[in-house]
């Protein structure tokens, strides 16, 4: 689903992606992590074009993400983003921040945009929230509408950027929960974040970096579980993420 080959990023002088390369299955969910800095979220950003890249190749779902111009918006509604800080229209309501990119991105009616946001909705538990604004609501509940949002688009990927680390810590279960959700019902997913609880239950692969690289590309289990094969830098995050 996802093909990133050899991918390197400048800004300036400063390389924050070196010859990154990785692959991502259809229904597959990988966590990315590694310390702040790494490269993490640029490396996800890099996926829907939200971030150019200077060299190498990033594929998804057969078409060449580097090269498409007109084509970046067609792309980014089959690629769902949903982001740390929410990124919801403050003047729009909910329903209205459901339906705006479906109508207008990808031209479907207005009841046939309302119903798929009703329902997308309704799947994240917000269903009574529709007529509310986002500041109305609490951070874990922008944080499911804009899953719901991205969901409505119908997307072939959800990418997240570390979607729970703005929320209070009660509410991080809530969202967590929505995610675990989509992946037990096959979604694809790439997700950058630092709850290893997460990336443990339910993710098939782990991706860590470190000075933009990737350092580690291997099942969860490996992950955590054969400490002592991984590089010298994993097995330091891993000793004090795992131990606190």
């Amino acid at each position: 689903m996802i093909a990133i080959n050899n991918v390197s990023k400048w800004f300036g002088d400063f390389r924050v992606l070196a010859d990154c390369t990785t692959r991502i299955d259809k229904g597959e969910v990988v966590v990315v992590c590694g310390p702040s800095g790494s490269g993490k979220s640029t490396l996800i950003k890099t996926v829907n074009a939200l971030e150019p890249f200077q060299q190498g190749e990033i594929i998804v779902d057969g078409v060449s993400v580097g090269g498409l111009g007109r084509g970046l918006p067609k792309l980014r509604a089959r690629v769902g983003m949903v982001f740390q800080h929410f990124e919801l229209f403050p003047h729009l309501t909910v329903t209205e921040n459901l339906t705006l990119a479906q109508v207008r991105v990808l031209g479907r009616g207005k009841a046939e945009a309302l119903a798929k946001g009703l329902r997308y909705l309704e799947r994240v538990g917000l269903a009574v929230q529709k007529d509310k604004y986002p500041a109305q609501l609490s951070g874990g509940q922008q944080q499911r509408v804009a899953i719901a949002r991205a969901l409505a688009m119908d997307p072939i990927v959800m990418l997240f950027d570390e979607p729970t680390s703005a929320l209070d810590p009660e509410m991080v279960g809530e969202v967590l929960d929505v995610m675990v959700g989509l992946a037990n019902d096959g979604m694809t997913m790439m997700c950058v974040t630092h709850e290893m609880g997460f990336a443990r239950k339910v993710s098939h692969r782990v991706i860590f970096m470190d000075e933009g690289r990737i350092v580690e590309d291997c099942g969860k289990d490996a992950f955590f579980g054969d400490i002592d094969a991984r590089s010298p830098r994993a097995r330091e995050f891993l000793s004090k993420i795992l131990n606190h």
